[in-house]
């Protein structure tokens, strides 16, 4: 191994591209894509940094995971993802972004190995770091840091078990892969893996002679409940065809029994009364099938996409 000596300090992590298929091939090697922080571990001079993607200073942040990566070799740099788990044990970034109300355990899933007791590994393809990540690194590392393992599955088998264990997605790579800081490179290919379930339609907001969302809901026992304003998913054609459902559904009366709420929340997802004046309610008949990447802690979607309309509910 060429061996290239330099300051040890934060490195621009480099990025993924986002795609809708995976790539195929022995050329490529599939890991989790986590719902979480980006995060550059740095120990130097016995010292660790911990800084996010863009290179803020998460030391005190996310102090567990610092004083974790006490136990890398000194003149060291690691790439990874602090993530949080849910109460059904799937890594949750709302879960993460709310610690502050709870105190769940942290992690750092590490993936690649930029530098390794001063010697930088960045020209060095992705599998040989990974080897050395693997085999110098982690052994040394308390739980709290895990290794992000290689998944060995064509991308389709991958794809479905994520969606079946709740995981955020798929990050294709290619195993002779360079690591280029602060580049996005198509050596790095990410896919969203979304959940899919089944809504009720209780109303839109209205956009010219259309909609421009369409507002759903769930049942908890017989009490139907807003969840989601989906913007995202239609075609011209379909957000046409789904309009044209909506006829004859029209009604005064607000369907949703947890209206209205307090605040938007965080991705704006709420809906206030000042909100629901610019809304047109339905009768609950309609069922969408939408896609989304989890449920925030006010049981709301985040991500939601419109994926098709199906029968009727029988009320």
């Amino acid at each position: 191994m060429k061996i290239h000596h330099g300051r040890v300090g934060f490195v621009e992590p480099m990025l993924a591209v986002a795609v809708t298929k995976l790539p195929e091939g022995p050329a490529w090697s599939y890991e989790l894509k986590f719902d979480g922080y980006r995060a550059i571990g740095v120990k130097a001079a016995g010292q660790v940094r911990l800084f996010s993607r863009n290179g803020k200073d998460f030391t005190r942040r996310f102090a567990s995971v610092s004083r974790a990566l006490e136990a890398l070799p000194d003149d060291t740099v690691v790439d990874g993802e602090i993530i949080a788990y849910d109460t059904d044990g799937r890594p949750s970034f709302n879960v993460l972004q709310n610690r502050r109300t709870a105190a769940p355990e942290l992690h750092l899933y590490a993936f690649d190995l930029l530098t390794l007791r001063g010697e930088s590994l960045t020209r060095e393809p992705l599998e040989r770091r990974r080897e050395l990540l693997r085999t110098k690194a982690m052994p040394l590392m308390p739980d709290s840091i895990r290794y992000s393992e290689t998944m060995v599955a064509s991308p389709a088998e991958l794809i479905e078990a994520v969606r079946e264990q709740g995981f955020e997605g798929i990050v294709a790579k290619r195993r002779d892969s360079a690591y280029k800081p602060g580049q996005r490179s198509a050596a790095w290919q990410k896919m969203r893996v979304l959940q899919r379930r089944d809504f009720v339609i209780g109303g839109y907001t209205p956009a010219g002679r259309n909609f421009g969302a369409i507002l759903i809901g769930d049942y908890e026992g017989r009490t139907f409940k807003y969840v989601a304003k989906v913007h995202g998913g239609f075609t011209p054609a379909m957000r046409a065809a789904v309009f044209k459902r909506f006829d004859g559904l029209e009604t005064e009366t607000c369907p949703f029994k947890n209206l209205p709420e307090a605040r938007r929340g965080p991705w704006g997802e709420g809906l206030t009364a000042a909100e629901m004046k610019r809304c047109r309610w339905l009768k609950p008949l309609l069922v969408a099938t939408i896609e989304y990447l989890e449920r925030t802690a006010a049981n709301h979607l985040r991500h939601p996409m419109f994926s098709k309309l199906i029968a009727s509910e029988a009320q």
